[in-house]
């Protein structure tokens, strides 16, 4: 594999494969953002870099590989995403569950575990996590860190419930059924209009640059 294969350009820049020192990287690169959109795509990456470098060393998330003023390089991590890959062993979901407590241990919060192409099974059959561009990093649990580790949780558990609801614990149904009041604002209020910007006027989907990092199996 050489030179450069984009996988998807928005609003926040372009991530592209890149090869670097004979191994592929993923580059997220935001001088190709619009300039009026510039500032918080700067804003994302800063956000992006912040996270993995508090899980440097964790198994199943992209490691630095390098971070400049508009560029971000991370590993590359070979596996299918969900939607693809469709997870039927209850030892994935199991290992999903203990990745994402381990961030949750290491002060980060994912934040969009609700797309399905952020959540991967690696080529080893592991669980892997990319893109996290609206990822927190707090150094302390406050409320609205349990909540966000919450619904991480809950975002997991939907996608169980998707490809084996058979698994579903007790406890675990009752979580899905019980989204948090900061949850229940977003889609009783900001979620209609978040559709209508990303999906009729700027064409987002949430499978977005999936179909592309595909191809390159």
């Amino acid at each position: 594999m050489d030179g450069k294969t984009i996988l998807k350009r928005d609003l926040f820049g372009e991530v592209a494969l890149e090869v670097v020192d004979g191994e592929p990287v993923i580059a997220r690169n935001i001088a190709a953002a619009p300039w009026w959109s510039r500032g918080l795509a700067r804003r994302l990456l800063q956000r992006e870099a912040r996270a993995l470098a508090a899980l440097e060393g964790v198994g199943g998330v992209p490691a630095i590989v390098a971070t400049e003023r508009d560029r971000l390089l991370r590993s590359y991590l070979a596996g299918e995403p969900l939607y693809r890959a469709k997870p039927r062993e209850a030892a994935w979901f199991r290992a999903a569950a203990r990745l994402v407590r381990r961030l949750h241990r290491a002060g980060v919060c994912h934040n969009d575990l609700a797309k399905e192409p952020n959540l991967l099974v690696l080529a080893n059959g592991a669980p892997g996590i990319i893109d996290f561009q609206l990822a927190t990093h707090s150094r302390n649990r406050s409320r609205l860190f349990r909540i966000a580790a919450y619904e991480d949780i809950r975002h997991l558990l939907k996608h169980k419930r998707t490809y084996r609801p058979d698994l579903l614990t007790a406890r675990e149904q009752r979580i899905l059924a019980n989204p948090s009041p900061v949850s229940r604002l977003w889609m009783r209020t900001f979620k209609p209009a978040y559709l209508f910007v990303t999906r009729r006027l700027l064409g987002w989907a949430d499978r977005e640059g999936a179909a592309d990092r595909d191809s390159l199996r």
